[in-house]
């Protein structure tokens, strides 16, 4: 290994723990804004969500998946990080755990479809990539808790979901504009090569 590499290496782990940390901490802070249970519904419209689709859309997916699960730590030893104020190992036994235990997969699944994007960061992708993760796979999640917690046929949870769907597709929006800008401003931030070039220069 050259020297150049190594000592890259140190500079690149702090970095990518900095990062973990500072997005847990995004997701964290965005459950400041006051949660909303509407009437009839038992899962609470909260604002985390949003940190969940930034998390994977700016720093990609190895990182966002574990500053997802870094939040959902925090949250178990009884840190008051989700909406509302709440945390300990009761909000896993809520109706409200299928959402939790996505957010994690959410945002791998985010981040793996913007690192696939290549550069440079384009809206167009950058809304199907949070589309995808942040509604399709943590609504498959938050289905499947809702479900199994309050013992309900997954055609009926689906519909107990619908009412989350406008804010969501918001924040699909939202969290695009901001990873547009921030790729913008600091090229290279994701981690992962999208595209690689064979020996003969050609682009795959």
């Amino acid at each position: 290994m050259s020297p150049t590499l190594s000592s890259a290496g140190p500079r690149s782990s702090a970095r990518d723990l900095a990062l973990i940390a500072i997005f847990a901490g995004v997701v964290a802070a965005l459950g400041i804004v006051p949660a909303f249970t509407p009437p009839g519904f038992s899962v609470p419209i909260t604002a985390q969500t949003l940190g969940v689709m930034l998390a994977g859309s700016v720093i990609g997916a190895r990182r966002g998946f574990l500053a997802l699960v870094l939040y959902l730590v925090l949250a178990a030893v009884g840190l008051p990080v989700l909406a509302g104020g709440r945390g300990g190992l009761g909000v896993f036994a809520s109706s409200s755990v299928g959402f939790l235990l996505a957010f994690p997969v959410a945002a791998y699944v985010i981040g793996w479809l913007t690192e696939r994007g290549g550069t440079p960061y384009t809206l167009h992708w950058g809304l199907t990539a949070n589309f995808v993760g942040g509604i399709v796979v943590t609504y498959i999640g938050g289905i499947l808790g809702l479900a199994a917690v309050l013992h309900l046929s997954i055609q009926a949870a689906t519909v107990a979901t619908w009412i989350y769907i406008p804010g969501d597709l918001v924040k699909v929006v939202i969290a695009a504009l901001v990873a547009r800008g921030v790729h913008a401003a600091y090229p290279g931030l994701l981690s992962a090569p999208t595209r690689r070039r064979e020996k003969d220069g050609a682009v795959l």
